[in-house]
């Protein structure tokens, strides 16, 4: 691998060695990687290169098969995904799961509830005023990061894609987590969305100083946000450098960019 960056010395989600399989299928093999806190980290690759299967794993979703998965420098590979999401690790998926019937503000409510639950399930019943307001102020505070205050108490199923995505975003946000694993976030959004999007991660990135790692098959938001980029590819990792050394690179462009496209478009 090439030298990573200074602000690697902040850890936020590391693997070393990682390999999953399904029977005799390697769905990912001896991949290392990191996603520092402050920064934004893109994990690209084709379809089927073992992107999400990589997340299951982070996430404690499948067992891995090998290697050493850690959080905030530490090894996490006995805790189950809720005792990872209290220690910090916030995650969404490729599919939108909100509830339609329920306003966005309830939505977004979830994610501080669901923390403090996991924490103590008491607290869904005989919940203090004290932690239900900070559970108000999480969700308000998450709703003006992605600027959603004036869709508060619009039904989610009346949104557009690019509103529920900031919907589910804020979820997230909403939770605490200081650590973030993103599956193709932008799906669904156009061009202006998109930029919109991209806004609100880096802004969240400044203000809160979380770690960000994004699976992402939009190159121009990838190149426009990320400070460092790995390739997975057939379930390998066969690349990381920066935004500009994995534009130049021959070996990323055959595997998966394909063409000057992505260049151009993030110029």
């Amino acid at each position: 691998m090439t030298d990573q960056p200074a602000e690697m010395v902040n850890p936020g989600m590391e693997a070393d060695g990682l390999s999953v399989a399904f029977g005799g299928l390697k769905a990912v093999d001896k991949a290392s990687f990191a996603g520092p806190l402050g920064s934004i980290t893109g994990l690209i690759g084709p379809n089927g290169a073992g992107k999400t299967t990589t997340f299951n794993a982070l996430t404690g979703l499948v067992t891995p098969t090998g290697g050493t998965v850690r959080l905030f420098g530490e090894s996490v590979g006995r805790l189950s995904p809720a005792a990872r999401a209290r220690r910090g690790l916030g995650r969404t998926f490729q599919r939108m799961e909100l509830v339609n019937a329920m306003t966005a503000r309830t939505n977004v409510m979830l994610g501080a509830e669901c923390r403090a639950a996991g924490a103590n399930p008491l607290r869904q019943i005989i919940g203090s005023r004290t932690a239900r307001r900070a559970v108000d102020d999480a969700t308000t505070q998450a709703m003006e990061l992605c600027g959603i205050e004036h869709l508060s108490e619009r039904t989610v199923g009346t949104l557009s894609t690019g509103q529920r995505r900031l919907v589910e975003l804020a979820r997230v946000f909403a939770g605490g987590f200081q650590m973030m694993l993103l599956d193709e976030p932008s799906s669904g959004l156009d061009e202006d969305e998109t930029e919109l999007f991209g806004g609100v991660l880096t802004n969240a990135v400044r203000e809160r100083g979380v770690g960000i790692l994004l699976v992402e098959h939009d190159m121009a938001l990838v190149m426009s946000i990320c400070s460092y980029i790995y390739v997975l590819d057939f379930g390998q990792m066969i690349f990381d450098g920066t935004v500009a050394a994995t534009q130049k690179s021959d070996l990323v462009r055959a595997a998966y960019l394909g063409s000057e496209e992505v260049e151009e478009r993030s110029a």
